[in-house]
């Protein structure tokens, strides 16, 4: 699909600017070697998504992310790694889907559930570094 196309198309659908930049310009996406924590989860809907974490000092200093899923996820992904980053992990577990949301503008309202599979997928990293550390 043509990129203004699909740009009308998502605007269309209830994303606002900075969701469908952070959908198409992929921020945040990829994997950290050696992470000191990643946890894969997948939501109800079937989307899946894997946090990847660099932490030192209790600090998030690296965040990236993997998808399977939709354009919503995508974007809620890229936006909690730009809002966890430099954050201790108590405040990044804070964060809540609602921030998420906040922070993109504007998602489908039938998307929202895609802020909760991202927060839940770094709930579950920030569990698994606690238990090991």
């Amino acid at each position: 699909m043509e990129k203004d196309k699909l740009i009308n198309l998502l605007k269309k659908s209830g994303y606002s600017q900075k969701s469908i930049d952070y959908y198409l310009n992929k921020l945040n996406v990829g994997w950290i070697d050696n992470p000191d924590t990643h946890f894969i989860y997948t939501g109800q809907c079937g989307d899946t998504m894997e946090i990847f974490l660099r932490i030192k000092s209790e600090v998030i200093k690296e965040a990236k992310f993997l998808v399977t899923g939709c354009a919503a996820l995508h974007a809620c992904g890229s936006a909690l790694c730009e809002m966890i980053r430099d954050k201790n992990l108590d405040e990044a577990e804070k964060i809540t889907e609602e921030d998420i949301i906040s922070y993109l503008g504007k998602i489908p309202k039938a998307k929202a559930h895609c802020a909760c599979l991202a927060k839940k997928t770094l709930e579950e990293a920030i569990k698994k570094y606690k238990e090991g550390n």
